[in-house]
């Protein structure tokens, strides 16, 4: 499905921008079950929904949320809650197209929406996402399906290309912090590539390369991003997941394995963290919190 030159991309930058993959009538289908929840959103003032397996919420809500002005910054894994999430993660030419790079046995590992909505402060810091879910190896894709067309306006995907071929700590004094050192963060900005697309293009990013992303400064353009993480079937987890779905581990391309295949190193373990979402940890506080 994807040609060598995409290949070769992916391999060389640490990502690849597949064009036009998801159609117009899909895309509808998944932004009716987000605005379904946006509307929910407007009837609480801080996290909520605590049926994840984990006992976490599964909608975070930004600092000023209100009824009037919802701010539904992460939903997580709206495929346990949509089955119209799990037709277009399960199947077809998203799990193929992964499979092309990590396959031929693929399994799911979890999904998120993260939202940025016109006049919304959430940011992402660089980070990597291996690191917060180590496996015993690094054949990992972070799948983005851009549900808006995006750009530096409003809040786009930002990637250090190459950087996936390096490792940065995402620890200080000992703990995780959920994204790199901060005294970095003005060299990435100087060296990353903004993932600019329309919406029904999707980015294939490797589980090491580094990104963020700034926040949402246009006056009308939401910026909504499907995020599906999968591995190779023999990629084992080191840990819990950071984000567990009750589809953790289904094969979605090809067959599974008994047989873990591991990757030569060291690498850092950290232990689970007690926010709802990745943001609360990298210091973004949620509606409620002062």
């Amino acid at each position: 499905m994807l040609t060598q030159i995409q290949q070769d991309h992916f391999r060389e930058k640490g990502y690849v921008i597949l064009r036009n993959m998801v159609p117009h009538e899909i895309r509808e289908r998944l932004l009716v079950e987000l605005n379904k929840w946006v509307e929910e959103s407007r009837s609480y003032d801080k996290n909520y929904c605590f049926d994840t397996l984990d006992g976490k919420a599964r909608f975070d809500l930004e600092q000023g949320h209100n009824a009037s002005t919802p701010r539904l910054r992460r939903v997580a894994n709206p495929c346990d809650i949509s089955e119209v999430y799990q037709e277009v993660l399960f199947k077809g030419i998203l799990p193929e197209a992964v499979a092309d790079l990590i396959g031929p046995d693929v399994k799911f590992h979890h999904c998120k929406l993260n939202n940025k909505f016109p006049g919304m402060g959430t940011r992402v810091e660089y980070h990597a996402d291996h690191p917060y879910d180590p496996h015993t190896n690094d054949d990992g894709i972070t799948l983005l399906l851009m549900l808006d067309d995006m750009d530096e306006g409003n809040g786009c995907l930002r990637i250090v290309p190459g950087s996936q071929k390096e490792r940065y700590t995402h620890f200080r004094d000992g703990n995780f912090i959920g994204s790199t050192e901060p005294e970095l963060f003005e060299t990435f900005d100087q060296h990353s590539n903004s993932i600019i697309g329309k919406a029904g293009d999707v980015c294939l990013m490797d589980i090491w390369a580094l990104h963020g992303g700034g926040p949402n400064t246009s006056q009308d353009r939401p910026r909504r991003l499907l995020i599906a993480d999968y591995r190779a079937a023999d990629a084992f987890a080191l840990m819990s997941p950071a984000v567990p779905s009750k589809f953790y581990c289904k094969i979605v391309a090809g067959k599974p394995t008994h047989i873990a295949r591991l990757c030569e190193g060291t690498m850092e373990i950290l232990e689970p963290y007690k926010d709802d979402s990745f943001f609360g940890l990298q210091g973004q506080k949620a509606a409620g919190e002062y």
